[in-house]
């Protein structure tokens, strides 16, 4: 598996497995050492030099222009400018996602919650295990490496929930967000020659294109996972359907909320601090999840709008517990507040997917000048987009309430549900060489 695991990260730039292993035996190493050293100072010191080469290699990868085109702004100022170079090579794919499990490992290790793996391929696996090596879920050691350890028999139950999870998350991907993407792509390309209505319907699917497309590779991985016997962190909980801001982050990338929640909330104070230190900590973890989704502006912004609602959504709270007032609970009220919330997010998702802060002003700016009687702009808008979401949404909502799984259990049923599915994606999808949206963090 580990052989595996570099030859698939090879595939993407074969000199890129450097970086991973340069990591990957600082870790171990770190880890070694956390478990035997005694002096709390020395462990301390043993662990942020372990974080220091992980964020150190993803700031230099990633944020380094970054930083750097904003010093030479600053210094624009002055009529000065930086020295230093701007880098031109790929970002490392998936980067954000193994350093982040990565620094995981050590920090459970400081703790005192995990012991240190002795195994070196074993640990190295855990960093680079394919399935989620790219997109996560971002593991946990306490979830994954025990699971390495434990010799995995030919299970045929998992190998048919694995490969219809597999088949699913395929669907997700070239069948609706890939199509859906179509129609997005060209409405962002243009901003400035679209309409109000055209703006408003390619927000809504990008909404939806972003949900299928990293649902549908956290299906494939966890599915191809668990076809050779291997349990991954469940990723997405149907977020669209929340009743509020902080429901939908319980839901959406399930395995980075938690890791912020973890490692950087908690120990800030999280909750247990005064209301306005919450409020603090709450919009620092929002805006280094921003940040680690992309070097630009936007990106920030987008984690700043998600903050923004959550400490409203918490002020609210408190004015209604103070006055023991709550929303009643009944379905239109419900559906008011799922659809409210999936609007909120909708726009935050205009500042994710736009280039830069201009495009998104100009998105937002002309969406508020919307028009029914518009026509819309780009292309031909085929009822089969709101089909395809149509049909999600009624499958996800019946999963949710129901507890339905996708058929597995009777082998006919398996055969005929897989083989449907697939020729789904064989005839309708679009292949046309577009990567995974989060190949990119």
């Amino acid at each position: 598996m580990l052989a595996a695991s570099c030859y698939f990260y090879m595939a993407f730039v074969p000199a890129y497995i450097l970086i991973l292993g340069f990591t990957i035996v600082i870790d171990y190493i770190a880890g070694i050492y956390l478990e035997s050293v005694q002096s709390k100072p020395a462990k301390r010191a043993i662990l942020i030099i372990s974080l220091v080469s992980n964020i150190g290699i993803l700031a230099f990868f990633k944020y380094f222009n970054f930083f750097n085109h904003t010093v030479d702004s600053l210094l624009g100022i002055a009529h000065t400018h930086t020295p230093l170079p701007y880098i031109t090579f790929l970002l490392p794919i998936g980067l954000s996602f193994h350093t982040f499990q990565a620094m995981s490992y050590t920090i459970e290790v400081y703790r005192g919650n995990h012991k240190a793996e002795k195994h070196f391929g074993i640990y190295a696996l855990y960093v680079m295990f394919y399935p989620q090596l790219v997109a996560g879920p971002i593991e946990r050691p306490q979830n994954i490496l025990f699971q390495f350890h434990t010799k995995m028999k030919y299970n045929f139950s998992d190998m048919k929930a694995g490969l219809m999870q597999m088949a699913f998350g395929l669907f997700k991907k070239v069948v609706i967000a890939d199509r859906l993407g179509e129609f997005v792509d060209q409405v962002y390309a243009n901003p400035h020659s679209s309409n109000g209505k055209t703006m408003l319907i390619a927000s809504i699917l990008y909404s939806f294109q972003i949900y299928c497309d990293f649902s549908g590779y956290s299906d494939i991985g966890i599915g191809a996972a668990r076809t050779m016997g291997f349990t991954l962190l469940k990723n997405f909980n149907t977020p669209y359907f929340a009743t509020t801001i902080g429901k939908f982050w319980s839901r959406w990338h399930i395995s980075l909320s938690t890791w912020f929640r973890d490692y950087l909330y908690i120990p800030l104070g999280g909750n247990r601090v005064t209301m306005l230190r919450n409020f603090f900590n709450i919009m620092v973890v929002f805006l280094i999840s921003g940040l680690w989704h992309g070097a630009r502006n936007t990106f920030i912004i987008w984690g700043g709008l998600h903050g923004f609602l959550l400490i409203a959504e918490n002020v609210i709270n408190r004015v209604l517990k103070k006055y023991q007032l709550t929303f009643p609970d009944n379905f239109v009220v419900n559906l008011f507040r799922t659809l409210f919330i999936f609007l909120l997010v909708t726009l935050a998702w205009i500042f994710f997917r736009s280039p830069n802060m201009h495009s998104a002003l100009q998105f937002i700016k002309t969406i508020t000048h919307f028009s029914i009687h518009d026509k819309i702009i780009y292309g031909q808008f085929h009822p089969l987009y709101l089909a395809f979401i149509f049909v999600l949404i009624a499958f996800l909502l019946l999963k949710e309430k129901y507890y339905l799984v996708i058929p597995t259990g009777n082998n006919k049923v398996f055969y005929f549900s897989f083989i449907t599915i697939m020729l789904c994606c064989y005839f309708l999808g679009i292949y046309n060489s577009s990567q995974f949206i989060y190949f990119q963090f």
